[in-house]
């Protein structure tokens, strides 16, 4: 059987699987931990695993290689690629940053290594708000999600500029969602991700990253949930709430690049070592400075 193969592989190459919330669930139930990317790649760094199994899109496997330089990292799939990260290039991130001194380079860690490497801190949707909190008198670069980016401007009314990127699936939810979702299950709180816009945002009784979401309703009294986020995370969230019900806001939440992981490519990346995952050194040293001062501030 190919669980009890991936099974046998770990413990002989002394391997750790990490699976992102938005991955299948069969993918979910063969990892030894499954979260939000950082959290992960923090977890993988802290293990004496001499190889990462990271099944998600490209920058989360950057990022457990940075911060664990010393272990091999591998991508089951390889061209598993986050279609926000793309929509900002090292090239025009130069160019703004020359065009403006005065910007400090606030980063999202849902971009490629050399956009970390240019940035001056890292957040990520968890620990964004208390992260820009230090910086009140500073004038902010957002990149690249200009939802989240909107998001912390209105909640701390900063001079933060945002970056025109976006997550493409959280990007379509609407008000129009929310009514209806809210019209069909009128006792049920609904809990969005951040990088939807704005106006959804404020539709909503909780907004939060994936795993604030499922320690809100896990925690929560009401026994009723519409999730504005990855349909992924609803597997984790029946599994820690079995008694408690959740219906997806809207039937496009589902990220085709997180979704092309299968059980197979796991074993495949294991059995074969294959898809490393490298960062280059200069490169890698960089983006580990924004880094560290983000887990300093967090």
């Amino acid at each position: 059987m190919l669980i009890d193969e991936i099974k046998r592989l770990k413990k002989e190459k002394n391997a750790v699987i990490l699976a992102h919330f938005y991955q299948n669930a069969e993918i979910q139930d063969v990892a030894d931990f499954v979260g939000d990317s950082l959290a992960l790649s923090r977890q993988a760094a802290s293990t004496d695993a001499d190889i990462i199994v990271f099944c998600g899109v490209y920058f989360m496997a950057e990022t457990a290689k940075i911060l664990s330089p010393e272990k091999k990292v591998l991508l089951p799939k390889k061209n598993s690629l986050c279609r926000m990260a793309a929509m900002i290039s090292y090239d025009d991130l130069k160019e703004y940053k020359e065009d403006n001194p005065d910007r400090m380079i606030v980063t999202y860690v849902n971009t490629r290594a050399d956009i970390k490497s240019l940035s001056d801190v890292i957040v990520t949707s968890s620990n964004a708000e208390k992260i820009v909190k230090n910086f009140p008198d500073k004038k902010i670069m957002y990149v690249p999600d200009k939802n989240l980016g909107l998001y912390l401007k209105s909640k701390l009314g900063f001079d933060i500029d945002v970056w025109p990127g976006f997550c493409y699936i959280h990007e379509l939810l609407t008000i129009n969602d929310v009514k209806k979702l809210r019209n069909k299950y009128p006792g049920a709180l609904v809990l969005i991700h951040p990088e939807a816009p704005l106006q959804v945002l404020n539709e909503a009784d909780f907004v939060g990253s994936t795993k604030q979401i499922l320690d809100f309703a896990t925690k929560s009294d009401a026994q009723e949930f519409i999730i504005g986020t990855d349909e992924g995370i609803i597997h984790a969230l029946k599994k820690h709430n079995p008694d408690k019900k959740f219906h997806l806001l809207s039937s496009g939440l589902s990220c085709i690049n997180m979704k092309r992981i299968y059980v197979q490519d796991v074993y495949d990346a294991l059995a074969k070592e294959q898809h490393e995952i490298t960062v280059p050194k200069d490169i890698a040293l960089k983006a580990r400075v924004a880094l560290d001062r983000m887990m300093r501030l967090s």
